[in-house]
């Protein structure tokens, strides 16, 4: 809270939330949240530069699958990450646009998505279109609760995040099922 009240905390939010997107382990939510908590009136102020700096951090994710993936895959294939590596790769060619779209919204490391995006080659366009619509449903999602719930809602967020993220996850598959 006490960052959240820094004249520079809008570009310390909008940092972290590029650097999450591509390389960086900490989801920008932790700063998100207790900057709407703390100023509501410019909640969705902070959720527009946290999806912003958040798409321009998953362009750069997307660049480095694209141009430096034969660089970093010996080290991805040893991290924690390469399961969700692996996983991101099935979805894209089970569900294209979608697996970035969920990944932006849902609790998967979305950074490991942006990556297998560039790597595979998805279309930036798509990439850029789902990744403005999932983070974006996101962060509005996440400064909303705290605009309007305050401090309890901000605790129930933070024990139902991750169950919320993965309904939607559910909810999209079988979405997408039932339109094929």
């Amino acid at each position: 809270m006490r960052w959240a009240r820094l004249p520079k905390a809008p570009w310390y939010l909008g940092g972290l939330s590029f650097a999450e997107s591509s390389f960086f382990p900490i989801p920008p939510d932790v700063m998100l949240a207790p900057m709407s908590l703390a100023n509501p009136k410019k909640a969705w102020h902070f959720a527009l530069i946290t999806t912003l700096a958040s798409v321009a951090g998953g362009l750069l994710g997307y660049l480095i699958g694209a141009s430096l993936f034969d660089l970093i895959a010996p080290s991805l294939s040893k991290s924690h990450y390469w399961q969700a590596y692996q996983t991101a790769v099935n979805w894209f060619g089970e569900w294209g646009f979608w697996a970035i779209f969920i990944a932006g919204f849902s609790p998967i490391p979305y950074k490991v998505f942006t990556i297998a995006a560039g790597s595979l080659s998805m279309p930036l366009l798509p990439f850029v279109i789902a990744s403005v619509i999932g983070r974006g449903l996101r962060f509005f999602m996440v400064a909303g609760l705290m605009k309007w719930g305050g401090a309890r809602m901000e605790a129930s967020l933070h024990r139902y995040v991750d169950r919320i993220g993965w309904a939607t996850v559910g909810f999209v598959v079988l979405a997408v099922i039932l339109t094929r």
